[in-house]
């Protein structure tokens, strides 16, 4: 098309919509250029309806070279796009096309969805793979398809239709294999890390259980992919509260680590930090401090300064720090984690939403309960933007925000979040010990609103958890042995607040 027939039609289309912006592309084309194995455009002027145009058909996979994008001086909603036709002769083409035919399989439209689902563009390898699943000539093909289905759904954030498709493609697979067998492992991992994903940690370690089983039988005991299939267990355990088990699966995968691994590896930093979790946890504080330290030592010798995972032993040391009451401290190692994470990701990423939980915990305490709730709220933000409605961290921020609001004195918001809270995590297979602080949570509040028949209900709950997950010397059962004291005097039965 000649440039003045294009800048004649451009200014009638955005006149008609001021929401767009026009674009011309404008191509150089070097015949001598290209190679003579292909033809990748002809002229069709002499068979157009508008000969007078010059038309010229491109073929689909015709490559041009980006170069020069300006707006035009005439109109500042008509930009230029300069472009110039190359083709495999062209060396960075051609890494590039090697690269693509290396990180995919496959034939055809087999490696067209697999590039497809690389580049995101979900809709178009759904609807491929579809295709391909309509005309699937036999069950192997089927596994795949329904597995790569899975793969899209997951990446596209909707949970139970990947779990739907990799069960599928498990189903077909368990009609010929046993279900230990090691091809199995890469399904049941699959569908492990979505029900991580979901919130649903009992379902998850299900499949966790499944995989360490293959990985007993099939690899040696040292390998370092049993040592990560351990701590995978160990976050489960330590997700559903249960603290001793975490660190058993945490210790086993520490040991292998300790053998297979220079005393420096940025690996054995992830062991220790866990470890460092549980202790924390359980109440054992001088112990998750130790094995904090040794997790950042360790990350700030083997990685660059601005990595996330310092950011995290810093979000870690800050927590712990916190918990202890050393609050100038806390703050400290939070200002050395936002610094890190800002310089890595956008606010609106998930990683944030630890930080400004934390923020938000540590003003809490020092009683700038308008800051706490400023950052509580940008965590739940986070939060809200990325992870499913019925997801145990939402729980942990609507609690948590319920809190301050009891502590502002305002009841009645305080209950609404509460109650926002305890939906979620009554209904979902999630920490406990979440649950058992949102329930102390709601009965402080009827504490103070002196109505404390209903406050002992929720203390009630909330003792019986805590009771059951902790050590008898954990300092959260002292929490609420002295908040049920207090409620006992406020009714008089003295001899209740003294036991």
């Amino acid at each position: 098309m000649e440039r003045e027939v294009a800048t004649l039609f451009a200014p009638q289309v955005l006149e008609r919509n001021p929401d767009i912006v026009g674009v011309m592309f404008i191509m150089t084309i070097d015949p001598s250029k290209i190679s003579t194995s292909i033809t990748p455009f002809a002229m069709i002027d002499e068979h157009s309806a508008l000969p007078q145009e010059q038309e010229i058909l491109f073929t689909m996979h015709t490559v041009f070279r980006v170069g020069e994008i300006t707006q035009t001086d005439e109109n500042s909603r008509l930009w230029e796009v300069y472009l110039t036709i190359t083709d495999e002769s062209d060396l960075q083409l051609l890494d590039l096309t090697s690269r693509i035919k290396e990180e995919t399989s496959g034939r055809g439209s087999y490696r067209m969805g697999q590039l497809m689902l690389k580049v995101g563009h979900f809709d178009q390898a759904e609807e491929l793979y579809n295709e391909l699943l309509e005309n699937a000539s036999n069950d192997s093909e089927r596994v795949y398809i329904y597995h790569q289905l899975g793969v899209m759904n997951y990446h596209r954030g909707e949970y139970q239709q990947a779990v739907t498709c990799y069960e599928k493609s498990l189903e077909i697979e368990r009609k010929t294999l046993s279900e230990d067998d090691a091809s199995l492992a890469p399904t049941y991992g699959n569908i492990r890390l979505v029900y991580k994903n979901m919130g649903e940690y009992s379902k998850a370690l299900e499949y966790y259980e499944k995989s360490i089983k293959i990985g007993e039988i099939s690899l040696p005991p040292t390998h370092p992919g049993l040592a990560m299939s351990y701590n995978n267990i160990g976050s489960m355990y330590n997700n559903m509260g249960e603290y001793s088990k975490a660190l058993e699966y945490y210790e086993k995968s520490l040991k292998i680590k300790e053998i297979s691994l220079p005393p420096t590896h940025p690996n054995l930093a992830i062991s220790y930090n866990n470890i460092g979790g549980v202790y924390g946890s359980m109440g054992e504080y001088s112990k998750a401090l130790e094995y904090y330290e040794k997790s950042l030592k360790i990350r700030e010798k083997a990685l660059p300064p601005s990595h996330p995972n310092s950011a995290g032993s810093y979000l870690n040391l800050a927590g712990c720090y916190e918990t202890m009451g050393d609050y100038t401290a806390a703050l400290k190692t939070l200002k050395n984690a936002y610094k890190i994470q800002q310089k890595t990701f956008e606010e609106s990423n998930i990683a944030f939403a630890s930080i400004f939980s934390w923020y938000g915990r540590v003003y809490r305490d020092l009683k700038e309960y308008l800051k706490a709730i400023n950052y509580y709220e940008k965590c739940l933000a986070i939060d809200r933007k990325i992870l499913p409605e019925k997801h145990p961290y939402l729980a942990i921020a609507y609690s948590n925000i319920g809190d301050v609001h009891r502590l502002m004195g305002d009841y009645e918001k305080a209950l609404a979040f509460h109650d926002k809270a305890l939906n979620i995590q009554e209904n979902v297979k999630c920490n406990p010990l979440n649950c058992a602080k949102t329930y102390m949570n709601v009965g402080e509040t009827y504490r103070e609103m002196k109505d404390y028949t209903t406050a002992l209900t929720y203390y009630q709950k909330g003792l019986k958890i805590r009771e059951e997950k902790l050590a008898k010397s954990h300092p959260d059962l002292a929490v609420i042995y002295h908040n049920m004291s207090k409620l006992y005097f406020s009714t008089q039965k003295y001899s209740m607040a003294m036991k």
